[in-house]
């Protein structure tokens, strides 16, 4: 039996209980603490309990928006600012310039597609793959494809860490390398 794709699970949350899944998901986070990395207005970023990479992060507004036009002038400054955050906090970990790939997510649009997606939630998603110094690098291999993903910390250590590093990158601080 097939697994049901991300957007059917999506629309059942959604059938279910009223609200986006991600929705619910981040204010699970913000409840917790745990996982969460930062909160600043209109935004918060987390180390999502099923990230695949051990510095993963998932970024979730504050409310409940689709897509990246439906931002309100007022959230399009701290999302910058927040994604800068983010960027620096990664180079601070290991005092390097830290690899990422990253994406956003929105509600499905375009021609012959339906304009409701109520199920939807902007989302964006950074996979960085280093894994415990500048060094160490992460690999997806065959078994963590298929079967169990291996992890050397939790999304709770690696929150944490992330939580730890400073906000000011590091070949800006005083003594720093430049």
């Amino acid at each position: 039996m097939s697994r049901p794709s991300r957007d059917a699970q999506r629309r059942l949350w959604w059938a279910q209980r009223g609200e986006p899944l991600l929705w619910t998901y981040a204010r699970s986070e913000l409840s917790l603490e745990k996982r969460v990395v930062t909160v600043k207005p209109h935004w918060v970023p987390v180390v999502p309990w099923w990230a695949m990479w051990p510095f993963q992060i998932l970024l979730l507004p504050l409310r409940r928006v689709q897509r990246l036009p439906e931002l309100e002038p007022a959230e399009r400054r701290p999302l910058a600012r927040i994604l800068r955050e983010v960027l620096v906090r990664y180079d601070n970990l290991f005092e390097v310039s830290f690899p990422y790939s990253m994406g956003w997510h929105g509600a499905p649009a375009g021609r012959g597609l339906p304009e409701a997606h109520p199920h939807w939630q902007l989302h964006a998603r950074f996979y960085p793959p280093l894994l415990r110094s500048a060094t160490v690098r992460k690999f997806m291999v065959g078994y963590e494809m298929r079967a169990e993903l291996q992890k050397d910390l939790t999304p709770e250590e690696a929150a944490q860490r992330l939580r730890a590093v400073r906000e000011i990158h590091y070949k800006q601080r005083a003594g720093g390398t430049s």
